[in-house]
């Protein structure tokens, strides 16, 4: 028994606050995956911040009308699972890393803001760094200037002792 008119209204208005309020969309055909393997992929989507739905393909290309992500309503053909996230790295990071475990997980592309993404977009995308690393490594490079000034300062004292030392030894 299919959808009643008013839930097809709730999933499309769910579906258009989603697209709406994500940085990025990586969609992916499933084609050939078991319960297993889409359970896993879903659990490692969720344990990196990102939301994944197996779409219902008219729904969603109604939902997609008049947001960013219009552009990429083509690509809702067959089984197509469509991953979410606000980190622009997060999705396609998964996405791509799962498809080396499973080979019948295929990335068909996406969208990246108002830029269209095929799947060789997408698996540049996952080779950046996440926001996470990218945070780690500003800081990083922030607390690096103060330790070197640190080290700096630390220096002549040593000397100093090491001379003052060296003449008391002297004589």
């Amino acid at each position: 028994m299919g959808m009643t008119r008013a839930r097809k209204q709730e999933e499309i208005a769910v579906l258009k606050d989603t697209l709406e309020n994500s940085e990025i969309v990586v969609l992916t055909q499933n084609t050939g995956l078991n319960a297993k393997s889409i359970t896993d992929l879903r659990l490692e989507m969720r344990k990196n911040e990102v939301q994944f739905k197996v779409v219902k393909n008219t729904l969603v290309k109604i939902a997609a009308k008049g947001t960013r992500y219009e552009q990429i309503a083509d690509m809702f053909a067959g089984p197509v699972g469509m991953a979410t996230s606000q980190d622009p790295v997060a999705a396609a990071k998964v996405a791509h890393n799962f498809t080396k475990t499973d080979k019948k997980l295929v990335v068909l592309g996406g969208a990246y803001g108002d830029m269209v993404l095929d799947a060789a977009g997408v698996q540049q995308l996952a080779s950046l760094p996440s926001l996470d690393e990218l945070r780690s490594k500003i800081i990083g490079l922030i607390q690096a200037p103060a330790q070197k000034i640190a080290q700096i300062t630390q220096i002549p004292a040593q000397q100093l002792v090491g001379v003052t030392k060296a003449y008391a030894e002297k004589a």
